[in-house]
């Protein structure tokens, strides 16, 4: 991409067109602004982007992301250790931590089971929420993947995994529009959502 643009501005606008939902206009857009601003703007935003990637780490335990491991949450003594509320991504436990009606723990899949991706069961992060259920503690597993095809499956695939273990195995209700993000949605649908999960 050079159209004219000096080679500094060329790479700062392609590399913005490389995040999800930005493309060349947008990026050309942010790359102007940037460069427009008072150079703190761009030195700010490149150390938060630096100290971000040097410091945050999977919890141990849950696996969203955190700067100590294991994370806030599951160190938590006031939250229900016995139950774990299984979400895609880690946008998705802020979305839930916005109703602030959940008082469990998480799980971060990190994705959800796609063919047409070549994603699997293998490509999440299942081998340590089902270590977690081996130790007996745990009573309810809530399931809260996006109400989309994908996710769907994903529900599917993990209550047939996990009911033989003797847990509870229930899904958030469908009060979200099928095919929305938890993290669009609002903080009074995503609570009724949760009150009104299901078993599977």
């Amino acid at each position: 991409m050079d159209r004219g643009y000096a080679r500094p501005v060329a790479r700062l606008i392609e590399e913005l067109s490389k995040l999800p939902g930005i493309g060349p206009r947008t990026a050309q857009r942010l790359a102007f602004y940037i460069l427009n601003s008072p150079p703190e703007l761009a030195v700010g935003l490149a150390r938060a982007l630096v100290e971000a990637r040097k410091s945050i780490r999977r919890c141990s335990i849950c696996g969203n992301f955190t700067d100590c491991d294991p994370c806030s949450i599951c160190r938590d003594e006031r939250r229900r250790q016995d139950t774990i509320c299984v979400v895609e991504r880690p946008k998705d436990v802020a979305a839930m931590e916005k109703t602030r009606v959940y008082r469990g723990v998480y799980h971060v899949l990190h994705g959800v089971i796609s063919p047409v991706e070549g994603i699997g069961p293998d490509d999440l992060n299942l081998k340590s929420l089902l270590a977690r259920l081996e130790k007996g503690a745990v009573k309810e597993v809530i399931l809260a993947t996006n109400p989309s095809v994908e996710g769907d499956a994903t529900a599917l695939y993990l209550a047939g995994l996990l009911k033989p273990l003797g847990v509870r195995v229930t899904r958030i209700a469908h009060g979200l529009p099928v095919g929305a993000e938890l993290e669009y949605a609002d903080e009074i649908t995503l609570g009724r959502a949760l009150e009104g999960r299901r078993e599977l």
